[in-house]
């Protein structure tokens, strides 16, 4: 049976069934890919100047995703637990980017979003969540949010001249092989971090958020995954380095109401392009550090032990600091398949701050395109992740402790081991059409729960 926050939905049926009508009518001349990405790095596109740059650029997108998980063995349960209940949920978004050209190689975007429902137990009970297009924050009603406002430059230093494609966040141009870009103001950390060709939007390959970026990787954000802050990079033939600073939350996953950056984060990316087999890769090395007011789990057990209490986090936070690690690879390995690696890691001795609970991670998968079965713009994706905690969070979680996302109140541990598979239908330009199955053993680290089968469906529109 649905639950009330999937049966609310169905009520706002009729506004989005009119833009996803809007599109299918504008989609021949019009049709876009589904990456929102900032632009990263120009020196793989195609290499002759074949496009007129845009002044100015209207695109649209919108994103449905329903999730569905039977019923599971779950002898206990807590606070921030997976319901053990047979459940469905389902999130919506719907997007307006808008672009204007300042002058040359400067460009301005706004994004306007209409966002609407929940992940399963309001995001909580899984360290690799199911739903990428789920948010910490969900609500039955749709509302409006402006989750980016950011000014990018590009500066043209050497090299053949390369198109930049019209996309979603991007202006089509002309600019150098070799260049500099910045990009400043309200945008997500990962349009310019921790991207990967094969997996890293909700809206197009994997869902869960541990395929879609470094399980590890605590990027500064506010609930809904955007900040504000800076990010530099200089691409120079083969390679592409990159550094940015942002504002992290005033308190771990709390709401972003003004620009300050007493608590932030620092990235550096090494990027490194290749030719393998005579197919392109990429290999990626990212270093973060977040500085601000967290809490220390031995700390918050030492705490609870003084007062026979509860282990909690919240009470016992000092400024310090936490940094990580992320390994990121994507290789090409035939004219219709590519595999992606990332390993991460992070210093489990403190608090998530942002992202998700997990301290080591390992993803790898492949994406199949559909030319061998006559679906040219059809893909599949297969994923295998196992996510980890370590020993200073086991102890706290064991002890009934809660982080941004789990705490069974008690923990039988165990790494996190997930699979996911997904076959993306193009069934016009501009929707397409996915199926998608999650197996989850050990749901939030415990042996106790689960495993957990989560099948979804993702209809995505864009124009």
């Amino acid at each position: 049976m649905k639950s009330l926050k999937a049966l609310t939905f169905h009520q706002h049926l009729l506004p989005t069934a009119l833009f996803a009508t809007l599109i299918a009518l504008s989609a021949p001349v019009c049709a876009a890919d589904t990456s929102v990405a900032i632009p990263e790095d120009t020196s793989t596109k195609v290499t002759t100047p074949t496009i007129t740059p845009e002044d100015w650029a209207i695109h649209g997108q919108l994103t449905n995703i329903t999730q569905h998980h039977p019923s599971f063995s779950a002898p206990y349960s807590g606070q921030q637990s997976l319901t053990a209940l047979s459940r469905t949920e389902e999130t919506t978004d719907m997007t307006l980017f808008l672009g204007k050209r300042l002058w040359k190689d400067g460009e301005i975007w706004i994004n306007a979003e209409v966002d609407q429902g929940h992940g399963f137990n309001d995001t909580q009970g899984l360290a690799g969540f199911s739903n990428g297009g789920a948010y910490k924050l969900g609500a039955n009603q749709p509302y409006l949010r402006f989750p980016r406002l950011f000014f990018h430059q590009n500066i043209s230093l050497s090299g053949e001249a390369t198109t930049v494609e019209a996309n979603a966040n991007q202006l089509a141009s002309i600019v150098s092989a070799n260049n500099i870009a910045i990009t400043v103001g309200k945008f997500a950390v990962t349009d310019v971090f921790d991207t990967n060709s094969y997996a890293h939007d909700p809206r197009a390959d994997f869902m869960n958020w541990s395929a879609l970026d470094g399980g590890t990787y605590d990027y500064a954000a506010d609930p809904w995954g955007f900040t504000w802050g800076g990010a530099i990079e200089w691409t120079q033939d083969w390679w592409t380095v990159r550094a940015g600073f942002f504002q992290l939350s005033p308190v771990p996953n709390g709401k972003i109401t003004r620009i300050h950056f007493g608590g932030n984060a620092t990235n550096i990316e090494l990027e490194e392009r290749h030719t393998l087999w005579g197919h392109p890769g990429k290999l990626k090395l990212l270093a973060w550090v977040n500085q601000g007011n967290m809490g220390s789990y031995a700390d918050a057990i030492a705490l609870s032990q003084q007062t026979n209490t509860t282990p909690d986090v919240s009470l016992v936070r000092r400024a310090s600091s936490r940094p990580g690690i992320v390994l990121n690879a994507e290789q090409e390995l035939a004219a219709n398949m590519g595999a992606f690696l990332r390993l991460s890691a992070n210093r489990g001795d403190k608090e998530t701050y942002e992202f998700t609970d997990i301290n080591q991670s390992l993803s790898t998968g492949l994406m199949i395109k559909g030319n061998a079965w006559h679906r040219d713009d059809d893909n599949i994706g297969i994923a295998f992740i196992e996510n980890r905690l370590s020993s200073d969070a086991r102890a706290y979680f064991a002890a009934g402790g809660l982080g941004l996302l789990i705490g069974d109140g008690r923990l039988n541990y165990a790494p996190e081991k997930i699979s996911e598979i997904y076959y993306a239908w193009h069934l016009h330009p501009a929707i397409t059409l996915s199926i998608d199955y999650q197996h989850i053993t050990h749901p939030a680290y415990n042996k106790d729960r689960g495993p957990v089968s989560i099948f979804g469906t993702r209809i995505h529109a864009s124009f």
